[in-house]
C-alpha cells in the first residue's frame, strides 16, 4: 500500500518483506525501470516487480550470503556474486540456471552486463577485475592494477571501454579491445562507490565516501567538475535519459546537478533513507533502499523537478556570479556513436597490467563452491501469473515485437497504469515482457501516431525463423467473417486452391535441392571439405551454403585458412539476406573466423619481410591478405547493420566490437 509523501513531488511506493533473513543487496532493471532483483544472507536472488508486493521467482544454488545482483541490459538475466567469490547467472525467461562462474577469492563487490555481447564483467574484494564469457563459461580477460576492493564497474555505451571504482579511491578506465589501461583518476580523496556514463557524451560521473561526485570528460581526461553539496558518502547516481542532468540519491534527499559550471539544480525531500539504487523511467525516478529483511521503494516524478534554471542557494563554494552554460563542452565533446576509442600513446599506462586467461584454466578456480554441480541451482516461480505476464507473454508475436520499427525516436510503449490508494501520482506497472525489455530513452514524451508505426511495420524485410503466419498465404482468409461482414469465407475448394498455390514450384525447387545435397555429399565423402565447400558456391545455391556451414559450424577443427578465403564472400550475401537462419548463419561463420584466425592473420601481415625465397610463407600471406581485404568489406556491412534494434542489432554490435582491430 502506498502512502503518499507530505509533498506532491515525490512519495513511498510500498514496503515488502523481501528475504527470510536480511537483505545484502540489490539492483533495479535500468531499461524498464520496473523490476528489482534483492539478494539476501538467506543466500537467495528473489525477482519482483515494482509496486507489486508478490516475489515473481526466488533463484537458489548460492551456498553463501548474496554479495551483488545485477540485470543484463535486456533484463532477461540476472548475475548474483556471493560472498565465496562465485557467479551464477540465472536465465529469467526460461526459469532455470544459465551458468556458474568460478574464479574469484573474495567477496564479489560489483557486477555488470556488456552492453551488446555474452559479456559480464566482475569485481572482487580480491582487488582483481574479470571479463567472463558467459556462453563459454571462461574468464576472457583478468584486469589488476587496483590495491582494494573494486566497489563499481561499468561498460561504455558503446561496449569497448570499461571503468572500475576501488576503495583505494581510484578510478580506471580500460581498452577492452586492446587490454589495457587508458588512463586513472585520482582527485577522490575517499572510496569510489559509483560511477555512470553519460548515455550519449564522452563523460563519466562518479560518487565516492568524500562526499563529492566529480565529472570526467573522457576526450581529455580530465575532471571537468566536482559537486561539493553532499551531506554524506555517494552512493547512487543516475543521468537523465536524455543526459541534460544527473541525479544523486543521497540520505533522505535527491539531489539535481548540471556542470559546466558545476551547480545544483533541485533538492527534493524523499524519505528512503539510505537509498540503493536509481532508476529513471517514464518521466519518473525510482529509488530503493533496504533494512534488515524489508526493501522499500519510492517515487519521484522528474515532472515536477528543476532540471535547470535557478540553483538552489548555498551549493556553489565561491561567491562570484554564476557564468551563462557553457555550450561549447556539448557541442565539442564526442559522442558514444563513433566507432573507435581515441586512446594513443601518451594516454595509455603501460605499467598497467592485463592478463590472458583461458576458459578451462579459469572455470576450475579454488573456491569453496567448486564441487557444487549447477543442477542444484533452481528457479522456484512463486507467482505464476505475473511470471507469465512479465517473462512469457501469450503470444509469441510479442517476442517479433519487442523492438518495432518507428518513424520516431520516442518508444513505443503500451503501458497499462496501476493505480496505487492515495499516491497523488500512480506508477505505470508493466504487464508484458516486450514492454519491460525495450524500454528506450527518449526526450521527447509525446507518443508517435498509429499511422507511423503502421507504416514503418510494412517496411519490415526480414523472414523469421519461427513465425506464427505462413508466408505466401493470407491468414485472414480463413478466419470467420467480421461482426460487419465485410470479408467472405472461402469454400473448401477455394480454400484448398489458397494453401495449394505455389505447391508445384516449392517441389522443383526441393528437388533441386536435394539432388544438390547429393552430389555435395559423394565430394564429401573423400574428406576434403574446401572441395566440397567451393562444389556448394559453385552452385549458386545460398540455402545449400547455410546448409554446409551450418555443418562446418558444429566443429570448428574443421576450419583452415583456405576455407576462409572461400566462404568470407559469401558471408557477405548471407549477412545480407532477408531470411534470419542465413542471417544468424553467416554471423555465427564470421565469429568463429574472427575469434580462430585473425590473429594469424595480423601477425602474418604484420611481420617483417623473410630471408630469401619461401614460398609456404608467400601463400599464406597471400591468403592473409585476400582475407583481411573481405573481412574490411564485411566490417562495412556489419557497421551498417549494428544500428539495427532487437536481436539482430545486438549480434551485429558484438561482431563491430570483434571487428574493430581491422581499423587500427
Amino acid at each position: 500500500m502506498a502512502v503518499a509523501n507530505t509533498t506532491k513531488t515525490s512519495w513511498k511506493l510500498q514496503e515488502i518483506v523481501a528475504h527470510s533473513s536480511n537483505v545484502s543487496c540489490l539492483a533495479l532493471g535500468k531499461s524498464s525501470g520496473r523490476l528489482l532483483a534483492t539478494g539476501g544472507e538467506d543466500c537467495r536472488v528473489n525477482i519482483w516487480a515494482v509496486s507489486k508486493p508478490n516475489c515473481i521467482m526466488s533463484l537458489t544454488g548460492h551456498n553463501n550470503p548474496v554479495s551483488c545482483v545485477q540485470f543484463n541490459n535486456s533484463e532477461e538475466q540476472v548475475v548474483a556474486g556471493s560472498q565465496s567469490g562465485s557467479l551464477r547467472v540465472w536465465d529469467l525467461e526460461a526459469a532455470k540456471i544459465l551458468r556458474t562462474l568460478m574464479g574469484h577469492k573474495a567477496n564479489i563487490c560489483s557486477l555488470d552486463f556488456h552492453p551488446f555481447g555474452e559479456y559480464l564483467a566482475s569485481g572482487s574484494m580480491d582487488t582483481n577485475i574479470k571479463l567472463w564469457d558467459v556462453r563459454r563459461k571462461g574468464c576472457v580477460f583478468r584486469y589488476k592494477g587496483h590495491t582494494q576492493a573494486v566497489r563499481c564497474l561499468a561498460f561504455s555505451p558503446d561496449g569497448k571501454w570499461l571503468a572500475s571504482a576501488s576503495d583505494d579511491s581510484t578510478i580506471k578506465l580500460w581498452d577492452l579491445t586492446a587490454g589495457k589501461m587508458i588512463t586513472e583518476f585520482t582527485a577522490h580523496t575517499g572510496a569510489v562507490n559509483i560511477m555512470q556514463f553519460h548515455p550519449n557524451e564522452y563523460l563519466l560521473a562518479s560518487g565516492s565516501s568524500d562526499r563529492t561526485i566529480k565529472l570526467w570528460d573522457l576526450e581529455k581526461f580530465k575532471m571537468i567538475g566536482s559537486s561539493e553539496g553532499e551531506t554524506g558518502p555517494v552512493r547512487c547516481l543516475a543521468f537523465n535519459l536524455d543526459g541534460c542532468c544527473l541525479y544523486s540519491g543521497a540520505v533522505d534527499s535527491l539531489r539535481v546537478y548540471g556542470w559546466e559550471p558545476d551547480r545544483c539544480f533541485d533538492l527534493v525531500p524523499v524519505g528512503w533513507g539510505k537509498v540503493a539504487d536509481l532508476a529513471v523511467c517514464n518521466h519518473q525516478l525510482i529509488g530503493v533502499s533496504y533494512n534488515l529483511t524489508n526493501v522499500s521503494s519510492y517515487v519521484v516524478d522528474l515532472m515536477r523537478v528543476k532540471k535547470s534554471g535557478s540553483v538552489i542557494q548555498g551549493m556553489i563554494q565561491d561567491d562570484q556570479p554564476l557564468p551563462e552554460p557553457s555550450l561549447k563542452g556539448s557541442t565539442l565533446r564526442r559522442n558514444y556513436d563513433r566507432p573507435l576509442t581515441t586512446c594513443n600513446a601518451q594516454r595509455v599506462k603501460q605499467s598497467s597490467v592485463s592478463e590472458r586467461r583461458s576458459p578451462e584454466g579459469e572455470r576450475r578456480s579454488p573456491s569453496s563452491e567448486d564441487e557444487k554441480d549447477e543442477k542444484e541451482s533452481s528457479a522456484e516461480i512463486r507467482n505464476p501469473e505475473d511470471y507469465k505476464e512479465i517473462f512469457q507473454p501469450k503470444s509469441s508475436i510479442c517476442s517479433l515485437l519487442k523492438n518495432p520499427p518507428v518513424a520516431s525516436s520516442t518508444p513505443v510503449l503500451r503501458v497499462e497504469p496501476t493505480v496505487v490508494a492515495t499516491a497523488p501520482r500512480p506508477i505505470s506497472v508493466v504487464t508484458t515482457r516486450s514492454q519491460i525489455s525495450n524500454h528506450t530513452p527518449a526526450p521527447c514524451p509525446d507518443p508517435p501516431q498509429p499511422v507511423a508505426i503502421a507504416k514503418a511495420k510494412t517496411q519490415t524485410s526480414i523472414i523469421f525463423s519461427t513465425r506464427n503466419e505462413p508466408i505466401g498465404l493470407n491468414v485472414g482468409d480463413f478466419l470467420p467473417p467480421a461482426r460487419n461482414n465485410r470479408p467472405s469465407v472461402l469454400s473448401d475448394d477455394e480454400a484448398l486452391a489458397q494453401i495449394r498455390k505455389g505447391h508445384d514450384t516449392m517441389c522443383v525447387m526441393l528437388t533441386s535441392r536435394h539432388k544438390n545435397l547429393d552430389t555435395i555429399r559423394s565430394v564429401w565423402g573423400s574428406g576434403d571439405v574446401k572441395t566440397s565447400l567451393d562444389s556448394a558456391v559453385s552452385m549458386k545455391d545460398l540455402s545449400i551454403v547455410v546448409d554446409i556451414l551450418n555443418i562446418i559450424n558444429l566443429k570448428a577443427s574443421l576450419w583452415k585458412l583456405d576455407l576462409c578465403t572461400s566462404i568470407l564472400p559469401q558471408i557477405e550475401e548471407l549477412l545480407q539476406s532477408k531470411y534470419e537462419s542465413y542471417v544468424q548463419t553467416g554471423c555465427t561463420s564470421l565469429k568463429l573466423i574472427l575469434k580462430r584466425f585473425w590473429p594469424l592473420i595480423s601477425d602474418t601481415l604484420t611481420a617483417p619481410p623473410s630471408v630469401g625465397v619461401d614460398i609456404t610463407r608467400e601463400e599464406r600471406h597471400q591468403k592473409c591478405k585476400a582475407c583481411f581485404k573481405q573481412l574490411k568489406n564485411l566490417s562495412n556491412v556489419v557497421k551498417n547493420k549494428a544500428d539495427k534494434v532487437g536481436r539482430h542489432g545486438s549480434t551485429f554490435k558484438e561482431l563491430q566490437l570483434l571487428m574493430a582491430p581491422l581499423d587500427y
